[in-house]
């Protein structure tokens, strides 16, 4: 590129040497400029190191006149400078830590940095929340460089005209979104301003928004693994006073899909226990207790059962433990107990997990759903009937039977088609029940429910057969569970070197939690 200042035209080394008159200050700037040259175009990290990004703003050489364009000029000829991303956009589930990256981004950025809601934007009055965006941006621009931060996105960016239940057809709402859009990448292209914004439902934004140039970069913030469920905990451990030899490593075992805002309350609960018992330190019993407490709600001791319930919630829960403990490579019991918690569980059977799962074949499926249907097979096999104890078991299984069906393609019969692609669905329309499209008739309706039944009765006469073969013993863990209320460790361990195995067992781990 050649620079012309009046009527004379100026080769690079001349923009250069004008651009090193211009001010000493500037001088090191445009050597770095130079060395740019011989840098790779495909290297942005060192050309956004490089310095000269700051250098190309008009503000900074304010009392240069119109020379600061040679420079201009003299920086596009000797390189080429990769743009800053005009919006980031946060994605993931509630509690991973998108307001908290926010805040370290604002602490890190050394820029103005400006915090609001997107509920803020919404108003009654039309025309107040557009207006509010312009002011929000003018205020940016007048600080520029400055980081722009809109919470909880999904208030202010619905798709417009959707149908779905606040999704459309409210013309504030509209306004307030086309004027974000317009400052984001309108007709006016001047920058100094990045949008950062943070969302748990990017299923229901507008189209126009997630495009790019305007929200150039998607960064996923899902749920933490165990090194990283480690490194959180060991985080908010400082602020408690933990006892010698407590492994964190087998807290974060303990606490799969936990989320870094669950991490958090974990550590508090555990200290409240601690608290409560008037100990020194927090032990890791108290974290098994503040799990429990977490996931299967508080411990309900008022609640009182008669004889035969006690003892139908104490085969139903040894059913899921023995299942469990005869499939090999499942996950290990870690803890049975028939006292009441939460709302509905009158017990339950926590299982450990060895590792963090991200994908489950066939014949783990089916091993999950033996696990689950443990405590109705048991409930058939001693007492010939069955109780609404195993209800949210069987929930969850046909969950499961149905998504290996119509999702995952696991049915010889129906095929490898996807039936009901995973997709998201919307609470509140009308029935009742969450909305899925259907692509298919009648007749593979029925073949779809009858595989799911297949998969389920598969399962559970697998449960049977290894209840069947260990009748005994699960009679006597059952008499065991019913006199302490609770087993772990040296007794579960006791009981699964007596467990035969028995029936069709399939190979993979299976991870349950069942709730009677």
């Amino acid at each position: 590129m050649i620079s012309t200042i009046g009527n004379r035209r100026m080769s690079r080394v001349e923009v250069i040497e004008r651009a090193r008159g211009i001010s000493a200050a500037v001088a090191p700037q445009v050597e770095q400029a130079e060395k740019l040259r011989r840098l790779p175009p495909e290297n942005v990290a060192a050309i956004m190191q490089s310095g000269l990004m700051p250098m190309l703003r008009p503000e900074r050489f304010g009392g240069l006149g119109g020379d600061w364009l040679d420079l201009l000029n003299a920086c596009a000829e000797v390189g080429r400078v990769a743009h800053v991303p005009k919006g980031v956009l946060l994605v993931g589930p509630p509690g991973t830590g998108k307001t908290l990256l926010a805040r370290a981004v604002a602490g890190e950025a050394g820029v103005a940095f400006f915090s609001i809601s997107g509920s803020e934007f919404v108003e009654m009055f039309v025309g107040v929340g557009a207006a509010r965006v312009r002011d929000l941006f003018e205020q940016a621009r007048k600080q520029a460089p400055a980081i722009v931060f809109i919470d909880e996105l999904d208030a202010l960016g619905r798709a417009r005209g959707s149908f779905l239940p606040g999704g459309g057809g409210n013309d504030e709402k509209e306004q307030t979104l086309n004027q974000l859009l317009s400052e984001l990448d309108g007709f006016d292209t001047s920058g100094g301003v990045v949008l950062l914004a943070a969302t748990n439902r990017p299923e229901i934004l507008d189209p126009a928004l997630l495009r790019a140039g305007r929200f150039d970069r998607q960064v996923l913030v899902d749920r933490p693994d165990k090194k990283g469920r480690s490194e959180i905990l060991q985080v908010h451990l400082k602020k408690i006073k933990l006892a010698s030899g407590v492994p964190v490593d087998d807290i974060a075992a303990l606490t799969p899909g936990f989320t870094g805002a669950e991490l958090a309350n974990l550590v508090n609960e555990a200290a409240l226990l601690a608290t409560r018992r008037a100990a020194d330190s927090v032990t890791l019993d108290d974290f098994t207790q503040a799990i429990e407490r977490i996931v299967a709600g508080l411990e309900k001791r008022n609640r009182l059962l008669n004889p035969h319930e006690r003892k139908v919630v104490a085969h139903h829960e040894m059913g899921h433990a023995l299942v469990a403990m005869a499939l090999p490579g499942v996950d290990p019991v870690q803890k049975v107990s028939i006292i009441p918690r939460g709302i509905a569980a009158l017990g339950y059977t926590i299982q450990r997990p060895i590792e963090d799962r991200f994908l489950m074949d066939r014949a783990e499926l089916m091993n999950r759903m033996a696990v689950l249907l443990g405590g109705r097979a048991a409930e058939s096999l001693v007492f010939e009937e069955v109780s609404t104890g195993a209800a949210d078991d069987l929930a969850k299984a046909s969950e499961i039977a149905r998504s290996m069906v119509v999702r995952y393609g696991m049915d010889p019969k129906l095929g490898q088609v996807a039936y009901e692609p995973e997709s998201a669905s919307f609470p509140g329309m009308p029935g009742g029940a969450d909305w899925r499209p259907r692509h298919y008739g009648e007749e593979t309706a029925t073949a779809i429910d009858t595989a799911v039944r297949g998969l389920i009765e598969t399962a559970f006469q697998k449960a049977v057969s290894i209840l069947t073969t260990n009748r005994p013993l699960l009679d006597r863990a059952a008499t065991d569970l019913l006199a302490k209320e609770t087993m772990s460790g040296d007794d579960l361990r006791s009981v699964a070197g007596k467990l035969v195995p028995g029936g069709a067992v399939a190979k993979g781990p299976a991870i349950a939690a069942a709730r009677s």
